[in-house]
């Protein structure tokens, strides 16, 4: 009998970032193969699919987990620690896939189970474009499903414990680039030129503007200048400055109203300076909004194995399982990963580490998930 522990810690030793997973869907799939469920590679680049079909195409659903690692040194000293220097497990994506495989397991042990689910296992969550290269790969249209779930593990929260809410729930994240281009010079002779660091400051200031007087209270956003870049010198006046940084809020109305607001601000200050100007907007993640109704369905798995808490808000982090949620009906759920040492410390810390004594309660949410629309 496979030892998930053991498979876990495999994982977290041999982690792959991205779509560069070669080895990571092979042994996942090899597991799944000798227990009997269809596996089909190479969805969506390296992602995998394993459907243990039971029941009726008309009931079937898909659950996810990630499989891709981040590109940070581990820091901890752990017998099993990464074996790749700058690649590391420190998301618990490791533990995700653990966990949908114990899950797939067990219901392939399970005689009495009689419902068809897609088990997805996908690459490049990270970067937020492995959902859609799965989409694009025709995984709804090949795998058809009614609905679709997926689960992460939160740092900080008790074992056993489950969080979600209808509605906005994980926040989306828009990237932003500003290009300032003024007229350089001896910094003794400001007035002949133009001076894009003055002008980028400016901006950097009325950026702030957006959420404090564009946006209604009733909302969230948040506007980050997280690079300020320039090509001057001590004495030497820049020519260019570019801005870069990071917009958050739950809705596309949001995200939408800060990218009119932000080029507004950058086109009439650069040209109240003299300067011209590029803005480079684009999404990375969009908001991740769980359907009500499947909602219900997850939170009634989760008190069935758990303690559910449906009062612990929204979080501001990204995750691109909100691309599934935009073509099938869905819902997003965090799982406690303990309150004590490694397994507390924040998601993408070097010091991380998935607790596998979450496993089992993992497991058990996704079985009872599946079992529920039987």
């Amino acid at each position: 009998m496979l030892d998930l522990k053991t498979f876990r810690r495999d994982l977290h030793a041999h982690p792959e970032t991205g779509f560069d997973l070669m080895r990571t869907p092979k042994v996942i799939g090899e597991v799944l193969e000798k227990a009997g469920l269809e596996v089909t590679y190479g969805v969506g680049k390296t992602g995998l699919v394993a459907t243990l079909r039971r029941g009726p195409e008309e009931t079937a659903i898909g659950f996810r987990a990630d499989m891709d690692a981040l590109p940070i040194t581990e820091a901890t000293n752990l017998p099993y620690r990464s074996q790749l220097e700058g690649k590391f497990h420190g998301c618990g994506h490791d533990g995700h896939s653990t966990m949908l495989l114990g899950a797939a397991l067990e219901l392939a042990q399970d005689s009495a189970f009689n419902r068809t689910v897609h088990f997805i296992f996908q690459p490049d969550e990270e970067n937020g474009n492995g959902a859609a290269a799965m989409i694009a790969d025709g995984l709804f249209d090949r795998f058809p499903m009614v609905e679709i779930y997926g689960l992460h593990n939160m740092p900080g929260m008790a074992l056993g414990h489950f969080a979600t809410q209808p509605g906005p729930f994980c926040a989306f994240e828009d990237n932003f680039e500003i290009r300032i281009q003024g007229q350089g010079g001896h910094a003794s002779m400001p007035e002949k030129g133009v001076d894009p660091i003055v002008v980028g400051a400016a901006i950097v200031q009325q950026l702030q503007s957006i959420v404090s007087r564009a946006l209604s209270p009733k909302d969230h956003g948040v506007v980050s200048v997280t690079e300020f870049i320039t090509d001057g010198a001590r004495n030497i006046l820049a020519s260019n400055v570019s801005l870069r940084g990071d917009c958050r809020g739950f809705h596309q109305e949001v995200s939408d109203l800060i990218e009119t607001r932000m080029r507004a601000i950058a086109s009439g200050v650069s040209a109240a300076y003299g300067a011209s100007v590029e803005v480079e907007y684009s999404t990375s993640f969009r908001p991740l909004v769980n359907d009500p109704s499947a909602t219900e369905t997850l939170s009634a798995a989760a008190r069935q194995t758990g303690e559910l808490n449906d009062a612990y808000g929204r979080v501001g982090f990204s995750e691109d399982f909100a691309e599934f949620l935009t073509h099938r009906p869905g819902a997003f759920v965090l799982m406690g990963n303990g309150t004590e040492g490694a397994f507390a410390m924040p998601l993408h810390n070097p010091s991380y580490d998935f607790n596998d004594a979450a496993i089992p309660h993992g497991i058990a949410f996704w079985c009872q998930l599946a079992r529920q629309g039987m």
